[in-house]
């Protein structure tokens, strides 16, 4: 169901639960007439799970219970119309974790993990290593860095031989709380390992170049997602001078950094960082992409919205290579929507959504990788970052078509 099409809407909860700091809330869609009045709403009243971007597009909230009244008024003084979107988000909370506890029984090797459940940082880093245990020949582990907190960074790398060959970079989680897409790069893996020898396509990429992924690129906010607080977004690291904590790893790039798009505010959910790669995270990528010097498709996957964007998100002004990376959108998504008919519109970010500067793909792009894509996955509204676990393997199995698209292209369009 498209929530654009629906009136504007209102989401509620109750607690979150054990660990939780607080009530889930209050999801609401807006319309996009008077959405300069959101603004007037403090950050720590309401949590933008889509924020104010332009008239065509749904505005998304979380409200705790404690803030709803005074929200509601604050809508209505300013004639803004809203629906409730989930009356209770506890419910969907207690659902996602009575299923993750559920699934950690059964998981001894890559053949019994649970593909159509949610994992904690450990269990997707255990998985890791029983993949790369099952499967040496094609498949290694790499450490690129370690996070704020000590984490280390993991990327798994699928290779046929040869030295720095052409490449191909898959990364999911970089906001930790959009779960489906760890739970994506956690499936995207496997298929990986089944499909090769078996499916042409995918033999023939890796038989010429390697694949990159990362599947979980914020391990300390992932971490914070499941030990406290589920809809934390940034990284953990500590801002010198301010109480609030974790910076935007979509917004720390060196790509128009610093420009509108982002907030100089610590304690907003788009904080740039106090400079460009700031965030050991995004560092770790930026001198791997860097080293390696031959990587030649960048795709970072977010959720949700069901889009698919390529640059520029800190100008208005077109990508060189624009008409080629908007086909080439286009056959992506046709692919996808060929498996269950799910919907998504793409284009450019700037264009398609909103200002964003500091993003991942403006800078990959501005370092050659001419094929940069971000997707955004299920939903467009329903649930958002909630997406029930019986909706990813669908979610990955029609993402898998579009990827597969695009390594496909890049592989028979060298430059």
């Amino acid at each position: 169901m498209d929530m654009c099409s629906l009136k504007p809407k209102i989401v509620c909860g109750g607690r979150i639960g054990p660990g939780y700091p607080e009530a889930a809330v209050l999801v609401l869609i807006l319309t996009g007439i008077g959405m300069q009045g959101l603004e007037g709403l403090k950050p720590q009243k309401v949590d933008f799970w889509r924020g104010p971007a332009r008239p065509s597009l749904p505005v998304d909230m979380r409200v705790p219970f404690s803030e709803l009244k005074d929200v509601k008024a604050y809508l209505g003084s300013h004639g803004l119309a809203y629906s409730v979107m989930i009356k209770d988000i506890q419910v969907l909370l207690d659902e996602e974790r009575e299923a993750m506890a559920k699934s950690r029984r059964l998981e001894r090797s890559t053949s019994s993990f649970s593909y159509a459940s949610y994992h904690t940082l450990e269990e997707i880093y255990g998985f890791m290593d029983m993949l790369v245990a099952e499967h040496p020949q094609l498949v290694s582990k790499l450490q690129i860095g370690n996070t704020y907190e000590g984490r280390p960074i993991y990327v798994l790398k699928f290779s046929t031989g040869g030295n720095n060959r052409p490449a191909i970079w898959i990364d999911t989680g970089i906001h930790s709380r959009e779960w489906v897409t760890q739970a994506s790069g956690v499936w995207f893996a496997k298929k990986i390992t089944q499909d090769y020898g078996q499916d042409f396509t995918l033999t023939a990429i890796l038989d010429s170049m390697d694949i990159f992924l990362e599947i979980v690129t914020n391990p300390d906010g992932f971490a914070f997602t499941h030990s406290k607080n589920r809809m934390w977004r940034k990284t953990r690291s500590l801002t010198p001078g301010s109480f609030c904590v974790g910076v935007d790893p979509n917004r720390n790039w060196d790509a128009g950094f610093g420009m509108a798009g982002a907030s100089s505010n610590p304690c907003t959910d788009t904080y740039r960082g106090k400079f460009a790669s700031s965030e050991a995270e995004v560092k770790s990528i930026v001198d791997f992409v860097k080293s390696h010097g031959n990587i030649k498709a960048f795709i970072s996957i977010h959720s949700y919205s069901q889009l698919l964007l390529y640059p520029y998100g800190y100008k208005a002004e077109p990508a060189p290579d624009r008409d080629e990376l908007d086909q080439l959108a286009k056959s992506a998504v046709t692919a996808l929507a060929s498996l269950y008919g799910t919907k998504f519109k793409y284009g450019s970010i700037i264009k398609t959504i909103y200002q964003a500067s500091g993003s991942t793909i403006d800078w990959t792009y501005s370092q050659g990788i001419k094929y940069s894509f971000t997707f955004e996955l299920r939903d467009t509204g329903r649930y958002g970052f909630l997406l029930p676990a019986s909706q990813i393997v669908p979610t990955a199995q029609e993402t898998w078509l579009a990827l597969r698209t695009i390594m496909e292209y890049t592989l028979n369009h060298p430059y």
